[in-house]
């Protein structure tokens, strides 16, 4: 019988693990390193693992074997099928598993369990949206550099070409682009190899100097500009009718929403609570439908 629930929340740099009782009492947390199953599905399932013994440690209960405990897992790397179905295959025993997308299980936490819509700008963005008729749709996340759009990495990418099109003499060097001069390269020896290092990472790490930037330079202000439309698209996209509260996280995404046009931002709302959360709602109500059992 399942005594314990945990919902999990994992990306490319860390693993947090909400602990809580069969009834939804949360009594301990836990965390570890990267477990996005781009990064292999052994390893995230090692670092899952570590996050839920160290949320048991916090909670001063013995770790039980897993076929007492169920796990919601909202992970970054889900939505490839292939990575998805080998990381249920190699369920090491948990009781229950539901592998979701770190979006939905962001979605689901910041609704607090109820149909809405997200937009997720952080390094990346996506939207998803949760409709009153248990439908899902997805907008956006094909990933960089082709898609993003309105994301830090977005952002830097384009700042970036600013950077360069100043150093060859085809725009004004402007504080964008001394900003990312200042980071990047001010030659085009320096700038090319950054730029072959890059990758999206690096890219998002250039967004702060857009921000930056935008009072003293109309590149940047113009840019951030874009970003919004490409924001306001994808929550458009996912609800044309304006029917569900519209939740907007991430750290580019929290500081462009004030922006979006007032249509958008009456349907704005805080999010109630975070991934691992709305992961740990998903078991548990998975968990009462199967009456508790394996």
């Amino acid at each position: 019988m399942v005594e314990f629930l945990v919902g999990v929340d994992g990306g490319g740099t860390s693993t947090r693990a909400l602990l809580a009782r069969r009834d939804g009492r949360v009594i301990g947390q836990g965390q570890a390193g990267p477990s996005a199953l781009q990064q292999g599905i052994a390893s995230a399932w090692m670092q899952v693992q570590i996050a839920i013994r160290r949320a048991f440690e916090t909670a001063a209960v013995a770790a039980p074997s897993w076929d007492r405990v169920a796990l919601g897992a909202g992970l970054s790397g889900v939505s490839n099928r292939p990575w998805r179905d080998e990381f249920v295959a190699t369920n090491p025993g948990f009781a229950e598993l539901v592998a979701e997308t770190d979006s939905f299980t962001m979605l689901v936490g910041a609704h607090g369990g109820k149909p809405g819509a997200i937009v997720i700008a952080g390094t990346g963005s996506m939207g998803e949206v949760w409709n009153t008729d248990g439908s899902r749709h997805c907008v956006g996340g094909f990933g960089f550099p082709v898609s993003d759009e309105g994301s830090g990495a977005w952002l830097g990418l384009r700042a970036v070409r600013e950077a360069q099109a100043a150093i060859d003499g085809r725009a004004n060097a402007g504080s964008l682009a001394r900003a990312v001069w200042a980071r990047c390269g001010d030659t085009r020896d320096s700038m090319q190899a950054w730029c072959d290092k890059a990758g999206q990472f690096q890219y998002g790490q250039v967004a702060p100097a857009v921000f930056e930037s935008e009072s003293t330079d109309p590149q940047a202000a113009h840019l951030l500009s874009r970003a919004v439309n490409a924001l306001e698209s994808i929550a458009l996209a996912l609800d044309p009718h304006g029917g569900l509260p519209l939740a907007v996280c991430g750290s580019i995404g929290e500081r462009l929403s004030g922006r979006f046009a007032p249509a958008l931002k009456t349907r704005l709302v805080d999010a109630a609570d975070g991934p691992a959360a709305g992961a740990l709602t998903l078991v548990r109500g998975v968990v009462e439908r199967a009456g508790g059992g394996r």
